[in-house]
């Protein structure tokens, strides 16, 4: 298990931590690392109102722990000072459940007025993840946060902020994260094709993924150089299993094309699945292939998402597929090339085709409208495809729990905490409610929007 924490001077720090409270009697030792002023790339994250010291950044990883124990741990050094005791449940390695939080786009909220718009519905997010982590009690979880994390977007001390609202949570759990367009994007980034010069801006604020490269250490060694002097962007691509699932997660910012290292990290993962052990696979990342949101400056990104990359979540059966970008909650049907596939509802052969979810709502309150009528653009009609079986602009989270024989995906609200849309799908990958029956039908008629 590892853990991350800043100090303010970098000197030697510690992980002690045991099966009891008061009794830490295990230590390990932390690498130290931090960056600088001139390491971001662009404005604000490299001028004066933006910049401000992160401080030294800590990573210490907890080794022998036992399968699926509570555990109890404290920061720091005897010299220094040791933090306040936190807690946690080892993973267990052949677990037969998998219990995790998903959603993207929380942001952070602040109790004063700063140059960046802060996101006030995070702090409900936050509250209500820990009303299920409690709720769960002694089962290992974890939580996946799929892009625009902060939204710090070059004013450095909302990274601060961000990880003082997250901590209740994330010092409990793994707290995993894929990168996203305000983590990354600016001008100069690497890898900018020509038709993606309406996709790729300037939403980074300067930072070019140094402060999500240093301050999250997920699995895997994915990197791409910035070609600048900052270091190398980290946490790209990379997956692992827990209990019953296997988790991938992408990076929609850089190459993600056929013949790009991150194709073949996807191509090779997904083949190498032992779907005996892990029956559910899951694929996240920041940037959606499908939506129905009236988003076009992404549409030749999503041409190219569906080209590239649809087809190995296809050929590899796929269970969900979970974006984000987009400030709204949107559940598909299984889908493959804008075409439900059949779920056996009236007797015929069912396909196992991936299940697409758009669960941006974590907290960020900008959202555009959904996709009007084509000949009626400024007027408030809009029609839903049928591909499109629930949309929702509730703010919240999904929560996902998986055994052996089914997986349930629902959408709680931040409203009152309940669940307000659900999918369950077999491990042998047949939903059993991811498309109403009329739906269905109007599908089977043709009458199938695009």
């Amino acid at each position: 298990m590892r853990i991350m924490f800043v100090t303010h001077d970098g000197k030697e720090s510690f992980v002690k931590y045991g099966l009891a409270r008061n009794k830490l009697e295990r230590v390990a030792g932390t690498q130290v690392a931090r960056y600088e002023r001139e390491d971001m790339c662009d404005s604000p994250a490299n001028d004066s109102v933006g910049w401000r010291d992160p401080g030294f950044i800590h990573d210490g990883v907890m080794l022998g722990l036992k399968d699926g124990k509570r555990y109890y741990y404290q920061v720091g050094s005897d010299s220094s000072g040791w933090s306040t005791t936190y807690t946690f449940v080892s993973p267990a390695k052949d677990s037969s459940e998998t219990i995790a939080f998903l959603f993207g786009d929380m942001g952070t909220a602040t109790p004063y007025s700063t140059y960046a718009r802060i996101q006030e519905e995070s702090i409900s997010t936050v509250k209500w993840i820990s009303r299920d982590l409690e709720a769960i009690g002694d089962k290992p979880s974890l939580i996946s946060h799929i892009g625009d994390i902060s939204y710090a977007r070059g004013y450095s001390w909302l990274w601060d902020n961000f990880f003082y609202q997250i901590q209740p949570v994330a010092s409990k759990v793994p707290y995993m994260v894929c990168i996203g367009n305000h983590e990354y994007d600016w001008p100069l980034q690497p890898w900018k094709p020509d038709w993606s010069s309406m996709v790729y801006d300037k939403d980074g604020g300067g930072e070019c993924g140094v402060p999500y490269s240093l301050r999250f250490h997920m699995p895997g060694n994915s990197s791409e150089p910035t070609g600048t002097r900052a270091p190398a962007t980290r946490n790209l691509y990379y997956s692992f299993n827990m209990g019953v699932v296997h988790f991938v997660y992408l990076s929609t910012e850089t190459n993600f094309l056929t013949g790009s290292k991150q194709y073949e990290f996807l191509k090779n993962d997904l083949e190498s699945v032992n779907r005996t052990k892990t029956p559910y696979v899951v694929v996240q990342g920041h940037r959606p292939m499908y939506t129905t949101s009236h988003e076009t400056r992404d549409y030749l990104f999503r041409e190219r998402l569906r080209e590239h990359l649809e087809p190995l979540l296809v050929k590899n059966n796929v269970t969900l597929a979970l974006w984000a970008h987009v400030h709204r909650y949107e559940r598909f049907c299984p889908l493959n090339n804008f075409t439900c596939g059949t779920l056996g509802i009236e007797g015929e052969k069912w396909e196992a085709y991936p299940v697409h979810l758009v669960i941006g709502m974590g907290g960020q309150d900008w959202q555009p409208i959904w996709q009007p009528l084509p000949d009626h653009l400024k007027d408030p009609i809009f029609p839903q495809p049928v591909r499109s079986l629930y949309r929702g602009g509730e703010f919240g989270y999904v929560r996902l729990v998986a055994n052996r024989v089914k997986l349930t995906l629902s959408y709680v609200g931040n409203h009152d905490g309940e669940v307000h849309d659900a999918v369950e799908i077999m491990a042998s990958g047949q939903v059993l409610n991811g498309i109403g029956r009329a739906a269905y039908k109007r599908k089977k008629n043709k009458h199938l929007l695009s």
